[in-house]
């Protein structure tokens, strides 16, 4: 048998499920209206929340650093490649979350494989929520540890199996805000349960921060939990328009991950001017609480307006808006129709979701303006009213 005719068996039956991707090709900044593959759209896919990845700052912050620093910090942290705007970011990014110190990583998938899996060995046992995003779920497998998955949410279950647990560490890991429906973790009661059965709680909030919360710490501080109550790993290419992770905790933590956690030890450092641009972009998330006022609002007028014309929508108060459709190739042709209207929204499939519950999920930014998002909702209308098969 040829090497290839298992790839080829594979993406033919992608293709016939309605499971087949393949990325666009964008020209210019994030911002509402883009150019995609040749075409100006305006796009309600992106994880740019507060509309800052094009803000003049954050750009001129990231130039002056690469003038100074130059563009690749050419080592791991621990060898030489940690510079002192690296260091400023930890600090600034613990003292935004109000923990006693802050770790950076390169990406948010290298933040949960090293977080996960430097807490839980064997015999250790990791209880995640079913809708945990990929990198928690694979952070699990490539541990050691005993893996234990509960019903979304259902705190009662994910209790049972924790009085179950004899032997070994217990970690708790779930994701803040859920990156495919857009609801958030009861994290209250999850570290209630975390504290009466001396386990860790693990909360990523890649989707929470600098939405979330009086001054846009995120689900942790909207919700008052403090730094024993939950571990914190955060991301800066979402909400703050950058690129990385961190994880914020207590300075024993801290230590013990640049001891042992291996996607930091052996991962080359972000350039300094990522970090440079991360700083700026945490000082607007501060300074401009307007950009969360005018997001919330957006989410009110979508949610309206999308109830009104009957959409299945999921219980959600982020900017993360899903529309569930079912059926992959009706979601598909719902993406098709919207973009020969103009708007680009991901068709989103399994296996990123369960069967049977492919979905439109549309993000919000603070950068798109109410008109934008009546105009989606008028688009959406006519494909809803619309009857013609896309050719």
């Amino acid at each position: 048998m040829n090497k290839y005719t298992h790839l080829h068996q594979v993406l033919a039956q992608r293709q016939q499920q309605s499971l087949y991707r393949r990325a666009r090709i964008t020209d210019g900044p994030q911002q509402p209206i883009m150019q995609v593959n040749g075409k100006m759209m305006l796009t309600f896919c992106s994880n740019d929340y507060l509309g800052l990845a094009n803000h003049p700052e954050v750009i001129k912050a990231f130039q002056q650093a690469a003038n100074q620093y130059g563009v690749g910090s050419g080592a791991a942290h621990l060898v030489n490649g940690h510079s002192r705007l690296h260091q400023q970011l930890e600090e600034a990014l613990a003292e935004f979350t109000k923990r006693e110190r802050a770790l950076l990583f390169s990406t948010g998938y290298m933040a949960n494989l090293g977080l996960v899996a430097a807490l839980a060995e064997r015999p250790d046992t990791i209880y995640q929520d079913r809708l945990n995003h990929a990198s928690l779920l694979d952070a699990a497998r490539l541990s050691s540890a005993k893996r234990v998955r509960y019903s979304h949410k259902d705190t009662q279950q994910l209790a049972k199996r924790l009085e179950a647990q004899s032997t070994g560490q217990k970690v708790i890991v779930t994701d803040g805000v859920f990156s495919m429906d857009g609801d958030t973790a009861p994290v209250k009661t999850l570290a209630s349960l975390a504290k009466q059965h001396e386990a860790w709680l693990i909360v990523d909030d890649a989707h929470g921060l600098g939405v979330l919360g009086e001054t846009g710490a995120g689900l942790l501080e909207a919700e008052h939990l403090a730094q024993d109550d939950a571990i914190l790993m955060g991301t800066l290419g979402k909400a703050l328009g950058t690129a990385g992770a961190f994880v914020a905790a207590s300075a024993d933590l801290i230590e013990f991950l640049i001891q042992t956690a291996r996607p930091y030890i052996y991962t080359t450092a972000q350039p300094p001017a990522i970090a440079a641009a991360s700083l700026a972009s945490l000082k607007l998330v501060q300074t401009e609480s307007e950009r969360r006022e005018h997001l919330k609002e957006l989410i009110q007028v979508f949610r309206q307006g999308a109830e009104q014309l009957g959409l299945a929508l999921i219980p959600s108060t982020t900017p993360i808006q899903p529309i569930i459709i079912g059926e992959n190739a009706k979601t598909l042709a719902m993406s098709q129709q919207l973009e020969q209207l103009g708007i680009l929204i991901t068709a989103i499939r399994p296996p990123t979701v369960p069967a049977n519950t492919a979905r439109l999920r549309i993000t919000l930014s603070a950068a798109h303006s109410q008109e934008q998002v009546e105009f989606l909702l008028a688009a959406l209308e006519q494909v809803i009213q619309s009857q013609t098969p896309i050719p």
